[in-house]
């Protein structure tokens, strides 16, 4: 499981360098070869490319006429791009969704248990300030959390 936040810093050429406990994770459990991208542009995600295959398997499972599928299919196709990590522990992340999500220099990059989410830190602490909501703590209590 990927968990927990580090500081990270993105270079001139648009390369992550991976903080170390989570490279070493990623690499030893699936490879260094991955999947950013992103499902709305406010950040990016890191997938272990055989975490992205079971989510593209499960896309598949549904009609490629849902709306749901195909938006989302939009989204992280326009965003994405197959990645690999280098021996240095850099990962390219692709210039439109760099723009879009506004990182560059130093980033939050935080785990989200599957993947790994690339934040612009000014971004990341606005989200925080927004509280649970009541209906979003009742779907937690439901889900045993």
């Amino acid at each position: 499981m990927l968990r927990g936040n580090y500081q990270a810093r993105i270079d001139e050429k648009g390369r992550l360098k991976v903080p170390s406990a989570f490279r070493a994770l990623i690499e030893q459990t699936h490879g260094a070869r991955v999947f950013v991208t992103s499902v709305d542009g406010t950040s990016a995600r890191v997938y272990p490319m055989p975490t992205w295959e079971a989510v593209e398997a499960r896309l598949a499972a549904m009609p490629s006429t849902h709306p749901a599928r195909r938006k989302f299919s939009d989204h992280v196709n326009y965003y994405g791009q197959v990645a690999e990590i280098d021996g240095q522990g850099r990962l390219l992340i692709h210039p439109r969704l760099r723009e879009a999500a506004g990182i560059a220099g130093e980033v939050d990059v935080i785990g989200a248990l599957h993947y790994l989410d690339i934040w612009n830190h000014e971004r990341f602490a606005a989200r925080l300030a927004e509280p649970l909501t009541d209906d979003e703590l009742d779907a937690l209590a439901a889900a045993g959390v």
